[in-house]
């Protein structure tokens, strides 16, 4: 490594006679610049030095090709074991990023002149099946940085010829798979051994799958899935959103025999399916249809929201007996929703999906929740202010009219049914009937005293005193018909005899 004010020599590149030099060794940072020139000696004579040339290592090799990386076939069981060594596995210091960085590319085919080439992604450390018996396959495999859209020269091909697969033990469990929900996870598989049968269900961390070729070694237990003998795990607990993992299921018999099941993948997010969300409506006081959503996933509603950035798709219709009726749809990232235009009197129907554009997974939808609408404000408004009109209407027609009926009612009765009867001397004298005092008749009640007065007495001078006083007992036991002004005038009539008698 050399500045421009310490120049140092680069030992591998003293003296050579070849117009090239290789000082990978010499270099210890691949990531800072570096200044190289040179000079031309011959004898004792030295050329002047060299422009400057400025370089960076690291981006020196990403612009060149990267070497193919090896490979190791192992032929067994009818499939083909594959262990792949990444480019510069060989060298002492490595340019190169690490070997978590890079993936592998594999092209196999049947050794025939037409035979088809097929493609595939594998592992550093991994099994290639489903491959003919006895048959001879040629491969290839490529190394790439998805990092930096590099790609390495192939590997040189190697062929290898299968062998027969062996029976499969009946012992080992069988279409092994998962089933996820939520973030839920469960391990499924099957059992055709006839006899007593425990299992055990174990994962492996995806790094060290990739990068340990000891994984073998590497597996740990699910825990609360150790000898267990049903044919389903939940393995949840060890599973967290980033990353991925392996699962097998190792079977064990009563006589201590085990075989272990093929592994199953796992990408939490991509392997999880979405459930529906949960779903609430009602109806505002400003007329507004509002949607409460749920994220799907009950207690792990947080890990669904944060991880998948769930869409809710939400459908409403009127609940009608037309089957014309349009459904309308609207898409919202909140978990509130509103909608607007609504109809009075009419019942609303609501249900709604989650969705996951990154994953391109949908749940499926919600159950169907249904409010009606209040009826118009309006036309409440307009019917209540006619019957309020109508019934001041009606009270000021009927209230004059009761009461006419009810002065001509008490007229009537005053006239025809009085509650009154004359006095006794007025019904002796002529045995005349006097209905009223308010009606008009030929003789007015002054004209009747000053006719009876002169009676009165001349019937009194005639039976003396003490008959005068039976007739005035008489007369107050027989009631008072005459008003005051009647009253008054027998009154001073009685002190008129009293005096002529004495």
């Amino acid at each position: 490594e050399m500045s421009k004010t310490n120049w140092e020599e680069l030992p591998g590149c003293q003296n050579v006679t070849r117009r090239e030099c290789g000082f990978s060794l010499d270099v210890t940072n691949y990531y800072d610049p570096h200044d190289v020139r040179i000079r031309a000696e011959r004898r004792e004579e030295v050329s002047p030095w060299s422009s400057t040339f400025e370089m960076t290592p690291y981006y020196i090799v990403l612009a060149i090709p990267i070497g193919p990386p090896g490979i190791k076939l192992q032929s067994i069981n009818g499939a083909i074991k594959i262990k792949v060594s990444p480019p510069e596995v060989n060298q002492v210091q490595r340019m190169l990023l690490m070997r978590i960085n890079f993936r592998y590319n594999l092209v196999i085919w049947q050794n025939l002149s037409n035979a088809e080439l097929k493609s595939r992604s594998i592992f550093p450390d991994d099994t290639i099946d489903d491959l003919a018996p006895d048959t001879t396959y040629c491969l290839k495999v490529q190394a790439t940085l998805p990092l930096h859209s590099l790609e390495s020269l192939f590997s040189p091909v190697r062929c290898v010829k299968t062998t027969h697969k062996a029976v499969k033990d009946p012992l080992c469990a069988t279409n092994v798979r998962v089933l996820a929900l939520n973030m839920k996870f469960y391990l499924h598989w099957n059992n055709q051994y006839k006899q007593h049968v425990s299992y055990n269900v174990q994962y492996l961390l995806g790094y060290i799958r990739e990068l340990d070729s000891g994984y073998s070694t590497k597996w740990l237990n699910v825990p609360g899935c150790e000898n267990i003998t049903d044919t389903q795990c939940n393995f949840s607990s060890v599973i967290t959103p980033s990353g991925f993992y392996y699962l097998r299921v190792q079977a064990k018999s009563e006589f201590n025999k085990s075989c272990s099941s093929n592994e199953v993948k796992i990408d939490p997010l991509k392997t999880n399916d979405i459930g529906p969300p949960g779903v609430k409506v009602d109806i505002s006081g400003d007329g507004l249809l509002h949607i409460q959503i749920s994220p799907p996933g009950g207690s792990e509603r947080e890990v669904m929201r944060d991880q998948y950035d769930l869409s809710y798709r939400i459908l409403y219709w009127k609940n009608s007996s037309n089957n014309e009726e349009e459904i309308k749809m609207k898409e919202t990232k909140q978990t509130i929703g509103t909608v607007s235009d609504l109809t009075p009197s009419t019942t609303y129907c609501v249900k709604v999906q989650a969705f996951s554009k990154a994953y391109n997974k949908n749940s499926s939808y919600s159950e169907e929740e249904c409010i009606k609408t209040p009826g118009d404000k309006i036309s409440s408004l307009i019917i209540l202010a006619t019957f309020a009109s109508a019934l001041v209407a009606v009270c000021l027609v009927a209230t004059p009219l009761v009461f006419v009926l009810y002065q001509a009612y008490n007229k009537i009765k005053y006239v025809f049914f009085p509650s009154c009867q004359p006095p006794l001397n007025i019904e002796d004298f002529g045995r005349q009937f006097f209905v009223s005092p308010y009606l008009s008749t030929p003789e007015e009640p002054i004209e009747n005293c000053s006719v009876i007065e002169p009676v009165i007495t001349e019937v009194v001078n005639q039976i003396g005193f003490d008959d005068y006083k039976h007739s005035k007992q008489s007369s107050r036991d027989s009631g008072n018909y005459s008003n005051e002004d009647d009253a008054s005038g027998s009154k001073a009539s009685e002190e008129t005899l009293e005096r002529e008698i004495l």
